[in-house]
C-alpha cells in the first residue's frame, strides 16, 4: 500500500481559539482548527485527521496576512508553549478574551451580554512573572529551522519548557520574556556548568539522570529564590552546582534544593532542603506584605494581581460593619484585602500549608479580625460553620479551574447571603456555577482582568446579588 496523499486546503482564519490554535473556515464552510494564524489571515493547510468529529489543520503557508497580526517578539515562539499569542495585536488579544467570556455568559449562564465591562489590559506585556520552572530533559526539541538545515544536529540536553503534545521534549530556552532577570542568566548559568561537568539531565521515559526540575521566584526589592529539583541524591554534585552557583550570584536570597525520585514533577508533598539563606523571599500587594516558601501559591503577575483584587473589593462593597468570607483563600491574599475594611473576615482553604502561610501573613501584617481554616470547602461550609463564625454579609469565592464545587453552590444559596463575588481563572466553569445560582442571585455586572499577555487565560470577577435586594 503507498503512502496516504497529503491533501492541502486553503482556509480564511475567523476566529482565534485555545491552546494557540485558530478557527478556519474554507469556502465550502467546513471548518477547521488550525495550529497557528490570526483572525483576518487567509493561509494554506496541511489536512489532518480529525479530532471529534472536527477538522485539523496544520498551517505550511500564510497567503494573506491579517492586519491584526503582528511580529512575535520571542525567537522560541515557533516552538515554546508559553506564549502563543505573540503574533496576535494585543488590542485584539483582550477583544478575543472578552469576546469568550460574553460567549460563555450568554450561552451557559443565560445572562445578559451587556453585563459584561471593557477587559481591564496588563500595564506590562513582558517581564511580569514573579515565579517561572523550567524542566531538564536529555531529549532536546529539534527546531523547525534546524530540521530543514543541512547541519548535524546534537539532540542533547535541555533545560527550558515543554513542546506542547510532547511530554519527553523540552524547547532548550535562552531567552525568556517572562520573569526579570535575573532569571535568564540563573538558567543559563546552571545549563552551562551541567554540561561542562558532565551533569545528567533527566529522562522521563527511562527515569534515569540526575538534574530534573528548576524554580526561580522573584520577589520585591530583588529578592530571588531558587529551588532545585533532583532524581537522584548524589549529594556532592548537587552541593557542588549550588555552590558554583552561589558563588557566581551572592545576592540570591535563598537557595532550596528537593530530591524527587516520584512518577511526577510536584515537590509540595516532598521534603525540601535549605541549603543557602532566607526559607522565605517577601512579595507585596497594595500595602501588604506577604512571605513566600518554595511550596507557596502566589500570584505570578502581582502587579496585576492588584487590580484584580482591587475590582473584588469594589464590588463586595465592605464597610467596618461587615462579616466577610474568603473561599479557596490560598494563602489569604483576598482575605487580608477584605480585613483592612471589614468587622470579621473569615478564610476557608483545603492546603494546610498554604492555612499556615495565610496565618503567618496575618501576622506580619498585623490584621488581627481574620480566621483561617483547613478543610475542602463542600465539606466546611454548612449550617453549623454559619452557626459558630457569624452569617456573612458578603462571601467571595477564587475557586480553582474547576469551579465550585455543587454543594458549595447548595450551601451559599440556602446561606441567602447578600451578595457573592465571584474571582475565576475559568469562564466556562463561572458562568456554569452563576448558572446553578440564577434562581437566587442576579448577575449585577462581570469584568476581564487579563494577567497572561499573549495566552488565551482570562481572570474575571463577576457580581451577583440576592434577588430582591437590588
Amino acid at each position: 500500500m503507498g503512502k496516504k496523499r497529503k491533501v492541502y486546503k486553503t482556509v480564511t482564519i475567523v476566529d482565534i481559539a485555545d491552546k494557540g490554535l485558530s478557527v478556519g473556515r474554507e469556502e465550502s464552510g467546513e471548518i477547521y482548527m488550525v495550529d497557528g494564524g490570526v483572525p483576518g489571515d487567509v493561509v494554506r493547510i496541511l489536512k489532518k485527521r480529525n479530532r471529534k468529529g472536527v477538522g485539523q489543520g496544520l498551517l505550511t503557508e500564510v497567503l494573506e496576512y491579517s492586519p491584526h497580526r503582528t511580529t512575535p517578539f520571542c525567537t522560541h515562539f515557533e516552538d515554546c508553549g508559553g506564549c502563543k499569542w505573540q503574533h496576535y495585536k494585543y488590542e485584539e488579544q483582550l477583544r478575543s478574551k472578552n469576546k469568550s467570556v460574553i460567549s460563555a455568559i450568554q450561552r451557559i449562564a443565560k445572562c445578559s451580554p451587556d453585563l459584561i465591562g471593557d477587559p481591564i489590559p496588563a500595564p506590562e506585556t513582558t517581564f511580569f512573572r514573579n515565579k517561572l520552572e523550567y524542566t531538564f530533559s536529555d531529549k532536546r526539541w529539534i527546531t523547525k529551522e534546524e530540521a530543514e538545515s543541512e547541519k548535524d544536529i546534537n539532540p542533547g540536553a535541555a533545560l527550558g519548557f515543554h513542546r506542547p503534545g510532547a511530554f519527553d521534549k523540552i524547547v532548550d530556552i535562552t531567552y525568556c520574556h517572562l520573569q526579570p532577570e535575573p532569571t535568564n542568566l540563573i538558567r543559563n548559568f546552571i545549563r552551562k556548568y551541567a554540561l561542562e561537568h558532565g551533569l545528567e539531565f533527566f529522562n522521563v521515559r527511562k527515569r534515569t539522570g540526575l538534574l530534573r526540575t528548576l524554580m526561580i521566584r522573584t520577589g520585591k526589592e530583588g529578592q530571588v529564590m531558587v529551588v532545585l529539583a533532583c532524581f537522584k541524591d548524589d549529594r556532592e554534585d548537587i552541593e557542588n552546582l549550588l555552590d558554583a552557583l552561589i558563588a557566581e550570584f551572592p545576592n540570591l536570597t535563598s537557595v532550596y534544593y528537593v530530591i524527587n525520585s516520584k512518577g511526577n514533577d510536584t515537590i509540595l508533598d516532598l521534603p525540601l532542603v535549605l541549603y543557602r539563606g532566607e526559607p522565605f523571599i517577601e512579595e507585596s500587594l497594595d500595602d501588604l506584605n506577604f512571605r513566600l516558601g518554595p511550596k507557596s501559591f502566589f500570584q505570578t503577575n502581582p502587579r496585576q494581581a492588584e487590580t484584580l483584587y482591587e475590582l473584588a473589593m469594589d464590588y463586595a462593597g465592605i464597610d467596618e460593619n461587615s462579616v466577610v468570607y474568603d473561599l479557596y483563600c490560598g494563602i489569604g491574599s483576598i482575605a487580608l484585602y477584605a480585613a483592612k475594611k471589614a468587622r470579621h473576615v473569615v478564610g476557608i482553604e483545603s492546603v494546610p500549608e498554604a492555612i499556615a502561610d495565610a496565618r503567618v501573613n496575618a501576622s506580619i501584617n498585623d490584621i488581627e479580625n481574620v480566621n483561617f481554616y483547613v478543610g475542602e470547602v463542600e465539606n466546611t461550609l454548612n449550617a453549623g460553620f454559619f452557626k459558630d463564625n457569624g452569617m456573612p454579609d458578603v462571601i467571595i469565592v477564587d475557586p480553582p479551574r474547576a469551579g465550585l464545587h455543587k454543594d458549595v453552590v447548595a450551601a451559599i444559596a440556602d446561606s441567602g447571603v447578600k451578595r457573592v463575588v465571584y474571582v475565576s481563572c475559568n469562564p466556562a466553569t463561572q458562568a456554569r456555577d452563576i448558572g446553578m445560582l440564577g434562581d437566587r442571585y442576579d448577575l449585577i455586572k462581570l469584568r476581564t482582568v487579563d494577567m497572561f499577555p499573549h495566552t488565551s487565560h482570562i481572570e474575571t470577577v463577576a457580581q451577583l446579588d440576592l434577588k430582591g435586594t437590588v
